[in-house]
């Protein structure tokens, strides 16, 4: 079984899309308007599953119609399973739900009339018993959604900020382009070259000969330096802004000796800071 479960349920317009949104950047498995009788069918299936998923979260809501009624049998059952489940409910004001719901212009679950009050109000009584077992309640009336993405964190994030950030850190070569997804890119052709040296040209940058001529240059250690200060700066002020995805790309010439040791040291500064890091070498195969 997955060791949690989030069912995301509240009102009609109270942001419960964009919830889901941010627990699948934050590593969730999710799926939107499950009917409550497949939630524990579901959860069995990712347990069986190749690729262990560990945490899901799912909406439920009115949309299900009739199958939301079974919700509170559903419950029971996983009440007396090994499933780690939380019930986050979210709501707004009639004010902002009506807001919001006369600038998308769309038409309330429950909205066999044009009277949007009066479908609020409706599913407000229906959903009393739900909101009365709910673990947590988020009120999204004056949240931005940048703040309700990190009220999301603090519940249901890792230990630390540092799990919301994927970074990549990316080698390449300028003659064959940067990266088109870069957010970063830094260009390191200053920097002294192995490959005019015919022992190392055939070598690349993950081999110790070209990796220990990149940084004996004092030039790359006062860089390296400076570079890793930048970016150890920016990542919090990205965490922040709520970036999920960092790509920083470092390339050279070729996009096989100096940018591949500067990548590879970067990684692992990045990762002794207990960053989540990927790293790549994009053209370290490529010749001519």
């Amino acid at each position: 079984m997955p060791s949690r479960m989030v069912l995301v349920t509240g009102l009609s317009g109270a942001g419960k899309t964009q919830a889901l949104r941010y627990l699948e950047d934050m590593g969730y498995f999710c799926v939107d308007n499950l009917p409550p009788t497949l939630i524990p069918k579901f959860a069995e299936l990712c347990a069986q599953s190749a690729r262990r998923i560990n945490n899901i979260a799912l909406v439920v809501d009115i949309r299900g119609g009739e199958f939301f009624q079974t919700l509170f049998k559903v419950l029971n059952e996983l009440e007396r399973s090994d499933v780690n489940s939380d019930i986050l409910y979210l709501e707004a004001s009639d004010e902002a739900l009506i807001r919001r719901y006369k600038e998308s212009r769309r038409r309330h679950p429950l909205g066999g009339h044009g009277e949007v009050l009066r479908n609020v109000q409706e599913e407000r009584h229906l959903l009393e018993e739900i909101r009365g077992r709910a673990d947590k309640i988020i009120d999204t009336s004056n949240m931005t959604n940048q703040q309700l993405k990190k009220k999301l964190g603090e519940l249901f994030g890792g230990d630390s900020e540092a799990s919301q950030l994927l970074i990549t850190v990316i080698s390449f070569g300028f003659k064959y382009g940067i990266p088109l997804d870069s957010d970063l890119v830094m260009d390191v052709r200053f920097l002294p070259n192995p490959h005019y040296d015919p022992v190392m040209r055939p070598l690349t940058g993950n081999d110790p000969p070209v990796r220990d001529f990149v940084f004996d240059s004092p030039v790359t250690a006062r860089f390296m330096e400076k570079f890793t200060d930048l970016v150890e700066f920016l990542i919090p002020r990205y965490i922040e802004e709520g970036k999920t995805t960092l790509m920083i790309a470092i390339g050279c010439t070729g996009g096989v000796h100096r940018s591949v040791a500067l990548v590879n040291r970067l990684g692992e500064i990045l990762r002794q800071k207990e960053y989540r890091v990927t790293v790549r070498h994009r053209d370290i195969g490529k010749t001519g």
